[in-house]
């Protein structure tokens, strides 16, 4: 959690008890992909892209537990402090700040907009194959 910035610097998400315990909310924005806001059973709250490094599935569907999320999709565990992803997985997830004030959560306004936007998630679909030809 990040303080001591000026209030017009971040943007008002959402009250604490908006946030599933152990769960996470998604937040939208203009441009690039969603942004996870997880809370855990401390009621401390991380924000986190949602696209985990592995093959992009959304971790605000995944379980939180302590300080870190298990991706719904191939179950690897991201650390919601850092957005690394545990040994001996390696990869990492942006990670956003955030600001709580009384149960208000705030996400910093020029992360929204232009932090991570070029992250994209894999395109799922069938494989394409490509075959080689033998010469004769």
């Amino acid at each position: 959690m990040t303080t001591g910035t000026h209030p017009t610097d971040w943007t008002y998400i959402c009250q604490l008890q908006d946030i599933p315990v152990l769960g996470a909310r998604r937040v939208s924005r203009p441009q690039g992909l969603d942004v996870a806001v997880f809370r855990n059973d401390r009621d401390e709250v991380f924000a986190l892209l949602d696209r985990c490094p592995h093959k992009g599935g959304p971790l605000s569907q995944g379980i939180v537990f302590g300080t870190h999320v298990a991706c719904p999709l191939h179950n690897w565990t991201i650390g919601l402090c850092d957005g690394q992803a545990s040994a001996p997985d390696e990869g990492c997830t942006p990670k956003f700040a955030v600001q709580r004030e009384g149960d208000a959560i705030y996400l910093l306004a020029s992360e929204l907009s232009g932090h991570a936007v070029a992250e994209t998630r894999p395109v799922a679909g069938p494989v394409q194959r490509i075959t080689q030809h033998k010469q004769a």
